[in-house]
């Protein structure tokens, strides 16, 4: 069990840095839903929706690509890092030059600076990605835990230095010098400004990477790499179009009326605020990714690593199903607090189903080590673009009649179809014996926890006896591994 505690240990600390940073983080929340209109939130949400793709596209799978061939040499960061270096100011330099047109064509015409600013913020996040990448293959979670916090935290400091201190002191103190470097007009920009000058922190944590490392290139390592990477690109561009999709094609796809109180950009802030309430189950999926992934290459060879993933396996449904039980039960508790308008809480009904995708996205990382391992990484892209079709076609057909429940409905059912793909075409490949019992029994009941105790309006009585039958089952069903053999 050393080797689950090791795995334990290091998910606490990646986990612990996301929590803590995520939640500085989501300190960002009531503070936008307070001072700016849905309309105007709905532009933050759907520009870093479109962010989200260009990061995967700056990436382009050489993360998980390093991860791989990292053993095989020390070639293999600098040729890394200095693909993704060069690649980077190229596509930055590119969206910077059409930003005021990109700006028009989102129907934002005054945002063209946010656009140039947000390019700069994906280029920083690029060439840090090897350099973390690094830092969790060689257990440095405290490290990396540690870069992670401070950058969200001097993002937190900036967005309140912007957004609340400036407007409070300039209207007691209009003459004072900082009515030189602030613009009220600007808004929504200081979001992107604060999140720009927090990344370039990045650039002095990383300072004796940077005193090593020489840009370097190697046509036939750089094409070895890149043939296990281009699927995982792939696998990278359509899961971010399975989670940020609904917030592209809400606005376009709801019929103009189907809320009559609000027009359908408010809505997209409004589902998009509530979006973030799912990001309880995230953290918990990023944190276990950030130390699995290199778990399982480095286990890869032992002859029990199949009942080692089982176990894996078996212990992170366990987590995350509970997760989705209690967050979605306590839903009407701490919502309010985190969305402080009340036009923002009428999208709630649509979290459930946003956490419960979360998870078995989470369950599809888990899965996936087996085309990993095998170096079948086209599987894992076939799979992915399945999702993200699925994704598409959901969106498109139920959003029109469910409005942004369609939307929350897509993310949760393509999220399963892929964990009922990839288990299907694992076991052929590269056979684990995990418990799918346990797993669906552990799920079916979180699902009917949440069903139940909506239907009882959430009363505290039953959702605490919800609660302790789920971890009841647990108990009877893992007492070997508690009590002892």
């Amino acid at each position: 069990m050393s080797f689950l505690k090791k795995l334990a240990g290091q998910t606490a600390v990646y986990g612990l840095s996301s929590i803590l940073g995520r939640l500085l983080n989501y300190l960002l929340v009531p503070l936008y839903t307070t001072a700016f209109a849905p309309d105007e939130y709905g532009v933050l949400t759907e520009l870093y929706a479109y962010a989200a793709f260009l990061n995967v596209l700056y990436i382009y799978g050489l993360e998980t690509a390093y991860f791989r061939f990292s053993k095989d040499g020390d070639t293999v960061f600098p040729i890394a890092f200095s693909s993704i270096f060069i690649s980077s100011l190229l596509f930055s330099g590119v969206i910077w030059l059409a930003s005021d047109s990109i700006a028009l064509i989102l129907e934002y015409p005054e945002k063209g600076a946010c656009i140039r600013w947000l390019s700069l913020i994906l280029t920083l996040d690029a060439i840090v990605a090897i350099p973390f990448a690094q830092l969790r293959k060689e257990g440095k979670a405290v490290k990396f835990a540690a870069f992670k916090i401070s950058n969200i935290g001097a993002n937190v400091l900036l967005n309140l230095f912007f957004i609340v201190f400036c407007p409070r002191f300039l209207a007691e103190n209009p003459a004072h010098f900082l009515s030189a470097i602030y613009e009220p007009k600007l808004g929504v920009g200081y979001v992107f400004l604060s999140n720009l000058v927090a990344n370039a922190l990045y650039l002095m944590f990383f300072m004796s990477t940077w005193k090593k490392v020489r840009l370097q290139f190697d046509k036939m390592e750089w094409l070895r790499m890149m043939n296990y990477a281009w699927p995982v690109l792939i696998i990278g561009f359509t899961g971010v179009t399975s989670e940020m999709l609904s917030r592209i094609i809400l606005k376009h796809r709801l019929p103009e009326g189907f809320y009559p109180e609000y027009s359908n950009l408010e809505i997209v802030g409004i589902f998009g605020a509530c979006y973030k309430l799912s990001v309880f189950m995230t953290l918990a999926v990023q944190a276990f990714r950030y130390a699995f992934e290199p778990f399982f290459f480095n286990r890869a060879k032992d002859k029990n690593a199949p009942q080692v993933f089982s176990k894996v396996m078996n212990y992170f449904v366990i987590l995350t199903s509970f997760s989705w039980l209690v967050l979605c039960l306590f839903m009407p508790y701490y919502a309010p607090i985190f969305l402080r308008q009340e036009s923002y809480l009428i999208a709630l009904d649509a979290v459930p189903w946003l956490l419960g995708g979360g998870m078995f996205l989470g369950v599809f990382y888990n899965l996936s080590l087996w085309y990993k391992l095998t170096d079948k990484t086209l599987y894992g892209a076939y799979m992915s673009l399945t999702g993200a079709l699925s994704t598409l076609f959901l969106n498109w057909v139920l959003i029109p009649v469910y409005g942004y429940l369609g939307s929350a409905y897509a993310t949760f059912f393509s999220y399963l179809l892929m964990v009922i793909i990839s288990y299907v075409w694992g076991r052929k490949h590269y056979p684990v014996p995990y418990d799918l019992g346990s797993i669906m029994l552990y799920i079916i009941i979180s699902l009917t926890g949440i069903i139940f105790c909506t239907y009882f309006e959430y009363d505290i009585f039953i959702t605490i006896c919800v609660i302790l039958t789920f971890l009841l089952c647990v108990f009877i069903l893992q007492k070997k591994d508690f009590i002892g053999r």
